[in-house]
């Protein structure tokens, strides 16, 4: 208090004061919270991804060592891998090289989720 038992402007915050504080207080965190959801949704994309990446270079391999001849055309199936189901589409078309063709692999998770896709030549065996 200031002289005499009168309030002196100096001495505290006004009402207006503390409610400007509160309301950039409540805007810097709900930017916060927003920041943590986009932070997490990123993650779990991220882990999505890399699991689709195995499971398309696990098909890969697959058919790099398989001895058959790879049929010309398009294919699709299923795989399960870390628990889930993984959705599996191949092209196989000719390319100019007699005996070698390109192999186009795309796998799906989740239905939101962006697909990966895996391109690569394999000779056919004779």
């Amino acid at each position: 208090m200031g002289e005499r038992g009168r309030l002196d402007s100096t001495e505290g915050f006004t009402l207006l004061e503390m409610l400007v504080a509160l309301a950039v207080f409540s805007l810097a965190a709900l930017a916060l919270i927003r920041l943590q959801a986009v932070a997490v949704r990123a993650t779990a994309d991220l882990d999505q991804r890399q699991m689709a990446r195995i499971v398309a270079r696990n098909q890969m391999v697959d058919l790099l060592t398989s001895p058959d001849m790879l049929a010309i055309g398009e294919e699709q199936g299923e795989a399960e891998n870390g628990g889930r189901q993984w959705h599996w589409e191949r092209k196989v078309a000719r390319t100019g090289e007699e005996g070698v063709v390109r192999i186009d692999l795309r796998v799906t998770g989740a239905a939101d989720a962006s697909p990966v896709v895996l391109t690569f030549l394999r000779e056919q065996p004779r």
